[in-house]
Formats: C-alpha cells, structure tokens, sequence
C-alpha cells in the first residue's frame, strides 16, 4: 500500500510490526484453525505482547497509546493478509475496549483495560440476538433490577469472540416497556452461574473467528456491572457506530485492493488459447473497471478516514462510507470469475474472499438500513 498521507513514518513502523506478525504467527496455521473454528487461546496474549491489541487505549491504562490510525493499521493488515480468524482482535480492541474507556469508571478501566491489552482478558459485544440485528431497539434480553443486583435473561447470537471471551459487553432492557430508552449496557463476567455458550456457529466463510450463542438464564450480576447510566445504551450505542462502520468500511476498501491484486497477477501468469489472460480485451477492460472501483473507494474510505480524525465524521458521512465499500466488495464475485474452477478452490484466497468479507455488508448495519440512515438526511 503506497504512503497515505494520514499516515506518519511511525504508523508505517507499526505497519511492518503488524504484517510480520500476521506472516509468522496466524497465516501459516490459519487454514487448520479454520478447521478447529477458533484461534488458540494463546494468540491473544501473543498478539498483546507484539502490541497489537488496544493499540490506541491510553498507556496509563496498558494501552499502546497511539491514535484512531493506529487502529486502522490493524484493520487493514487483517484484512489485506485475509487472516479473517483474528477480525475479533479489532472488535476487542477498538469497539468493546472503547466503551469501557468512554463508560467505564476508573475503578473499570483500571480493572479491565490492561488485561485486554495483553490479552489476558478477552472481550466481545453481544448485541444481536435470534429475532433482533439490524433492528436493535427490538431486543428481548432483559436485566431487571433485584435489590444491589440485576436478574439477566435471553440469549444473544453471532457474538464474535463469544467461544474466548471472559467479559462481555452486554446489551439487554432495563426497562422492557420503554423500547429503546429502556436499553442498559454491563460489562458481564462470563464465569458468573446462570451464563452458557453454545457450540461455535457452522458460518459460511470467516470459519477460524469463533462465533458462538451466548445464552443467561436467572444470571445474577452486580449492579456495578452497569456502564454508564441507566436506560443510555441506545445512545452510547448509536453514538459508537460511527467509529464501528468507519472500521468496516476500512477493512472493506483493504480487502478489495488484495483480491485485485492478487487477480491482476494471476491474470498475467495464467495461459489461455496461448496467451496470458489479461491479453484478454474483455478481462483486460474488467479489471480495470474494477480498479476504477477500488481506487475511488479508497480514495472516499481515506477521506472519511480524515474527517474522522479531525472530529468531523457524522453518522451520515460514516453510514455512506460503510455502504459504499462493502458495496463495493461485490466485484470479488468478478474476480473470482477470472480464475475459473480456481477460484472455487479455497486453497486461492479469492475464494476466501468471497465468503470472508461478504458479510461486511451485514454486521455493523446491513446495507439496507445504511440505505435508510442515509434517505433521512437528504
């Protein structure tokens, strides 16, 4: 990826720290840990000494200290190296270890953030459940209150990081009948009686990154457990997801360059009627079709990117910019087609690929509802 000008030569180290990593540590194993549904267990605390978790939490609380930039280093080496099994390292990192820092009380983030910085302590946010995703004001697990604690039932579904974790950032009503203004968050201690996982989810691509049910039943937690105030997490939740669908739109704008360029170079070696592919007009002019695409999703992701920086990214701008390149990752489909019988093969990336970052158009807000978000401020 050429120098971007967001980027300093510090972030470019952090960069190569990164990648190094992720060739040595998670891609030579990753295709058997797709067959195992999960990471081990020690990849976390080998990721949080390479200081790739919690990269801009502040170091009084054991974070790396750095910037949203740093973040987007991570996101984008994931994404580009196709190592889908740790997208969950960013979901602990930079959305649940955020709300803590945001929410939490001193006494919170000096308990907790540490240990997610080594990696000691694993933690997910469990949000959608069976019959509510998109349609968060719609969700059934309720916390009541019961003296100094609260009583936690309902069952939470595709919790990324739900096998591993030991916290969870959980989204439940504590105040059934107000909709989404009776919506509370806790910070959840899963060894607690009355909290269960079920067996890692059969999902389509993504197959190293566990993703399990979660299930409470009379769950008793204290009521310290709460972030922030009661009856807020509507808020704190919208008021997040502009950061959650700029890291989405981030790691979709990296995605579509690798798969390009792994297809161009495919396309030169691969011989067809005695000629090498992309001699091929129609192949030729496909690509750069796609390249066209690529070019302007990045160069709108890294505007987005800017403004976020400079504190200007609003929840339109953001919702555009997720829409827009995991939209945009739809022309892996073409790419692939390039390949032929190949590129059904998930021994080539691009077939990976098709399932991997397929479902960014999904989580974090499907396209649908970005749609809409987008419709109301015309």
């Amino acid at each position: 990826m050429s120098r971007r000008k967001s980027f300093t030569s510090d972030h470019d180290m952090f960069r190569t720290s990164v990648h190094r990593f992720i060739a040595e540590r998670i891609m030579p194993f990753h295709a058997q840990w797709e067959e195992d549904g999960r990471v081990p267990r020690e990849l976390w605390r080998e990721a949080g000494a390479a200081g790739i978790l919690c990269p801009n939490i502040p170091e009084e609380y054991g974070g790396g200290g750095g910037d949203f930039l740093y973040t987007a280093v991570v996101i984008e080496e994931i994404a580009t190296a196709l190592a889908t099994g740790v997208t969950g390292f960013t979901t602990h990192s930079d959305i649940v270890a955020n709300y803590l820092l945001h929410l939490g009380t001193e006494e919170q983030k000096k308990a907790w953030l540490p240990g997610m910085a080594t990696g000691e302590v694993v933690g997910s946010i469990a949000m959608t459940e069976p019959s509510a995703g998109s349609d968060l004001k719609a969700i059934r697990t309720t916390a009541l209150p019961d003296g100094d604690e609260y009583i936690v039932n309902g069952q939470k579904t595709f919790i990324t990081n739900g096998f591993h974790a030991d916290r969870v950032l959980l989204v439940a009503k504590t105040d059934p009948a107000a909709g989404a203004r009776g919506i509370s968050l806790f910070w959840v201690d899963t060894t607690l009686p009355g909290f269960s996982r079920g067996k890692l989810l059969d999902k389509l691509g993504q197959r190293a990154q566990d993703t399990a049910e979660l299930f409470f039943s009379d769950m008793r937690i204290p009521a310290d457990c709460m972030l922030g105030e009661p009856n807020k997490g509507f808020s704190y939740l919208m008021g997040e997801l502009v950061r959650e669908r700029l890291m989405i739109a981030l790691r979709c704008a990296a995605a579509l360059e690798a798969a390009l360029e792994w297809t161009i170079s495919y396309t030169k070696e691969r011989q067809a009627f005695g000629k090498a592919l992309i001699e091929n007009q129609h192949i030729r002019f496909k690509l750069a079709d796609i390249k066209a695409l690529t070019c302007a999703t990045r160069a709108f992701v890294d505007r987005c990117l800017e403004e976020f920086m400079a504190g200007d990214l609003d929840a339109d701008g953001a919702a555009m910019a997720k829409l827009w390149a995991s939209e945009a990752t739809s022309a892996i489909d073409d790419l692939l087609q390039m390949y032929g019988g190949y590129g059904y093969m998930r021994e080539y990336p691009i077939a990976r690929a098709l399932t991997d970052v397929r479902p960014n158009r999904i989580y974090g807000g499907s396209s649908e509802i970005m749609r809409e978000l987008i419709a109301r401020a015309l």
